[in-house]
């Protein structure tokens, strides 16, 4: 196509400028994607003028909606907690002595009152760390982790937890403090918790994920959290379900103590059937029905109840058990995991 000779000139002269105004644009985009810009308000010992309120406020209702649509309360049969979801697909942050346990059953309960099944998978038990996986497919609301430990001592946080246990009408609630204290281990914050806010989240100003609610001092401004590298070191075995060192946050599985929940008679022609199933029990969440016939139990072929006994002897609350079932005729295979005795 041929262009009027003005209309040439034109575009010889607007070539620059448009590559200049897409180079804007790509710096544009990268600095729309780079680290968030520390608050100045953080290095003043305290604010000094409207200004510095009015920074803190708009930086908190910024970051506000996404850190609570990813807040969540952990139902157990014993209580609950809080966590925060931390990925699309489901994986949820918490305190060790909020799930105390590997697969355990868990009860995720999102914001708007929606509930998820869910199950514990590793902790670090010296360190009050652990993990949860939702069943459910996402994918979910969740926050980004501050994966490179920018939190400076008197910096401003937020917390937000389930204080009390999920509340609809109220939903999570938000305290705002300041960082007085940090160790290798643990951030020390002056933001007010009660019960049931442990294994909530601490955010920095700008919403990153930068701790896990762990301990509740006494006094209410006096209160423990555990730092992300905590969890970002032990991912793998968190995310594989093992149970990592030999704290107080979450006592060691006790051989002999695990509990299957369902009661079996011989067959002639072999195998075990299941005469009662427990009501909310590992079998009974695992699948199994009255009148199912057990043939093996992780590979071990049954015959006896005597068997079956002797092979729970050796296991523990949390273990994974495979049973290969006959039912209407045809074989399936049910996976369940031990409850404590």
């Amino acid at each position: 196509m041929e262009y009027p000779i003005h209309i040439l000139v034109l575009k010889i002269l607007m070539k620059p400028f448009l590559i200049v105004l897409s180079l804007l644009l790509v710096i544009t985009g990268h600095l729309s994607a780079a680290p968030d810009v520390r608050p100045y308000v953080n290095d003043k010992k305290a604010p000094e003028n409207r200004k510095d309120l009015e920074v803190i406020q708009s930086a908190l209702t910024h970051s506000l909606p996404k850190a609570r649509a990813a807040t969540v309360c952990l139902e157990m049969a014993d209580g609950s907690g809080s966590g925060v979801i931390v990925s699309p697909e489901g994986l949820v942050l918490t305190a060790a002595h909020v799930t105390a346990g590997i697969n355990r059953k868990i009860t995720v309960i999102l914001e708007d009152g929606t509930k998820l099944p869910a199950r514990s998978l590793g902790l670090v038990s010296d360190k009050d760390a652990a993990m949860v996986q939702i069943l459910d497919k996402g994918p979910f609301p969740y926050v980004e982790m501050d994966r490179n430990n920018t939190t400076l001592l008197g910096d401003w946080v937020f917390s937000l937890g389930h204080s009390g246990g999920y509340d609809k009408e109220r939903g999570s609630v938000v305290r705002i403090g300041r960082l007085v204290r940090i160790a290798n281990m643990t951030f020390q914050s002056d933001c007010t918790l009660i019960g049931g806010d442990s294994g909530g989240p601490l955010f920095d100003l700008n919403g990153k994920l930068i701790g896990i609610h762990s301990r509740v001092g006494q006094q209410l401004q006096v209160n423990m959290h555990v730092p992300m590298h905590v969890f970002l070191e032990n991912w793998d075995s968190l995310q594989k379900g093992e149970f990592v060192g030999d704290g107080d946050f979450a006592k060691r599985p006790e051989k002999g103590k695990g509990f299957l929940g369902m009661a079996t008679e011989p067959r002639k022609e072999g195998g075990l059937r299941v005469t009662k199933v427990g009501k909310s029990g590992p079998a009974e969440d695992g699948g199994v029905k009255d009148g199912d016939v057990v043939l093996k139990f992780n590979g071990t072929k049954l015959d006896t109840r005597e068997q079956m006994q002797a092979l729970l002897k050796e296991m523990s609350e949390g273990d994974k058990v495979l049973l290969e079932i006959l039912r209407g005729g045809s074989p399936i295979t049910l996976t369940c995991y031990l409850s404590a005795r």
